[in-house]
């Protein structure tokens, strides 16, 4: 059978960036409960992970199409549309897509000192290893939060929405409990209108005093307040959103990375690799290599 790493027309993933995931390690309103690996997988074939030793971070496999399976202990189990299943830190498993139906997954790593209890709620404190959950407008409108919070940067007030609306995800997925409606969108302000217009235009490095021109603030109040709104300077903040950008283009296209460069505005390909190695840790082919 075959079996790849990425290809999946659709998916989504975002992946922390180690300095980010020491801020949630480190905030006592995120250290007990925070994900580190975030995304969906639709019709994921041929889809396919094997790790002998586990990892650090719990993950949860949420199918709501298809048909998978996953294998821990030297048992197997079928995991078909509306089930989930948790795997627990550092136990090895394998997990794939079934060849003649394959899957479609949303999925998540996560840790903190909560992450075994809430694991434990999920897998609803019984001996099931495969749970039912059936998928529905409020579970999905709840992973799109998540995840198009997270596009908007690494802000704290992003990580704790991000990571709030997760734990209710989890909760809906363990209880199937009525959530509160939404909390209506507040008008753009300017720091708000500046990220909307990084986001829109990731193919350009725009220095400091134009990105300040473009919602009529000066150089130094606009870094100020830039900074005392989301905790990082302008540019920093910038090149965050493209690094994440980065990431999406390195896992699910096969552009090379000088073409990565250039498709978020890096003239210099080596500045690229060294500010991408810099913020994620690990340089852009390894990350490429590197299985989620």
């Amino acid at each position: 059978m075959l079996k790849k790493k990425e290809g999946f027309q659709g998916q989504k993933a975002i992946v922390l960036p180690p300095s980010v995931i020491e801020v949630c390690k480190a905030h006592p309103l995120l250290a007990g409960f925070y994900f580190t690996d975030i995304g969906f997988y639709p019709e994921a074939e041929f889809h396919y992970r094997v790790r002998p030793e586990g990892i650090p971070q719990h993950i949860l496999i949420y199918c709501i199409k298809g048909k998978g399976w996953v294998e821990v202990d030297g048992k197997k189990w079928e995991v078909k549309p509306n089930e989930y299943v948790i795997l627990p830190s550092n136990e090895p498993h394998k997990y794939g897509a079934l060849q003649e139906n394959p899957w479609s997954i949303f999925w998540v790593h996560f840790n903190g000192n909560e992450a075994k209890e809430i694991s434990n709620v999920l897998k609803r404190n019984g001996q099931l290893f495969v749970h039912h959950a059936p998928f529905t407008l409020k579970l999905e409108k709840s992973w799109q939060e998540i995840y198009q919070t997270l596009e908007s940067g690494y802000m704290t007030e992003n990580l704790l929405i991000s990571n709030s609306s997760l734990r209710s995800f989890f909760l809906i997925l363990a209880f199937g409990a009525s959530m509160g409606q939404n909390a209506p969108v507040k008008d753009l302000k300017a720091i708000d209108q500046s990220i909307a217009f990084m986001r829109a235009n990731l193919d350009h490095c725009w220095p400091l005093k134009d990105l300040a021109k473009k919602v009529n603030l000066s150089k130094s109040h606009y870094a100020n307040e830039f900074k005392n709104h989301t905790g990082y300077s302008p540019i920093v903040y910038f090149n965050h959103l493209k690094i994440q950008k980065a990431c999406q283009y390195l896992q699910f296209t096969n552009l090379n990375i000088n073409e990565v460069a250039n498709a978020l505005g890096f003239g210099d390909p080596y500045y690229f690799s060294r500010l991408f190695s810099k913020s994620m840790g690990i340089s852009p082919s390894g990350y490429r290599k590197r299985k989620l």
